[in-house]
């Protein structure tokens, strides 16, 4: 009986142990002074911006105000339940991003909406994102605002969505589409190439709906591996991806690795809770997806 009582104690303290060194493993991307961010800040972009460089009335090429210099305070963070907590005004286009590239990872945070809405989206659903893989110079897009990279889509009722940002290109599993129709995830479909040189532009949907109620907190998760990433909604997978890719000169290059944007895109947007965890190798329940 006392063998089998500390039989008992050894495993529950080698699981707690186990536990802990779990958590251990998540490193906490957010802090009060955003020490491990820099910013950008593009233009205040206005309806009928057609992807070339703004201009004032006399024609003249306005320059984008730049690498941090967020005097607008765009990007700020508060406390809230003694925790920081990130507000993202969307007043102007631009991002805050990581400071270090990352790859094979998994990446998980918080996110809710505010209540502001700001030209040239004042009647459109509100938007922000995640850019992942995010590497070369910014404003390489159409908006002139974001790096090349690959776009986990946050939108009203369209959280998951996928865009290719510049000249990225990725297979999913999805619909193909037909006449005028966006292709949509599905996890039992085969993978469909879209974006940058492929027939399908680089634009599919989610395979579901998960966002909470407006004022409520969601949960988001991106797994990231070689090639490969998911999109998790408040515990859903929404979109299952490969082959993650740039085109240059026609040629294909693998985009595996870079830096993590997150977007200011005329939408008052917080976040909270953002942590990342590195991956040795695909966790098991999502291999299936692959093979």
């Amino acid at each position: 009986m006392k063998n089998l009582v500390l039989s008992i104690l050894l495993a529950t303290t080698l699981y707690a142990c186990k536990e802990v060194k779990e958590d251990r493993n998540w490193t906490s991307l957010l802090d009060n002074e955003l020490t491990q961010w820099d910013n950008y800040l593009s233009f205040r972009h206005q309806i009928g911006y057609d992807g070339q460089a703004p201009k004032d009335k006399n024609g003249n090429l306005i320059s984008p105000i730049g690498l941090n210099h967020d005097e607008y305070n765009v990007f700020t963070v508060a406390e809230e339940n003694n925790e920081p907590v990130l507000k993202i005004s969307g007043e102007i286009y631009g991002c805050i991003f990581t400071k270090k590239e990352y790859a094979n990872y998994h990446l998980k945070l918080k996110f809710k909406w505010g209540n502001k809405k700001f030209d040239p989206r004042k009647k459109l659903l509100k938007d922000s994102g995640i850019l992942y893989h995010s590497i070369g110079p910014l404003g390489a897009e159409h908006w002139r605002t974001w790096m090349l990279s690959q776009e986990f889509q946050i939108m009203e009722g369209h959280i998951g969505d996928y865009w290719n940002q510049a000249n990225s290109a990725i297979d999913i599993k999805a619909f193909m589409p037909e006449y005028i129709m966006n292709p949509v995830a599905d996890s039992s479909q085969p993978f469909l190439p879209l974006g940058a040189s492929e027939e399908t532009k680089g634009f599919c949907l989610r395979s579901g709906n998960y966002e909470n109620k407006q004022g409520e907190w969601n949960t988001l998760e991106l797994i990231c591996f070689e090639d490969k990433s998911i999109h998790i909604v408040n515990g859903h997978i929404v979109m299952i991806l490969k082959n993650s890719r740039y085109i240059k000169d026609g040629k294909k290059t693998p985009m595996t690795k870079g830096k993590i944007q997150l977007q200011s895109e005329a939408a008052e947007v917080f976040y909270k809770n953002i942590e990342i965890q590195d991956l040795d190798s695909l966790p098991a329940e999502y291999t299936q997806y692959f093979e």
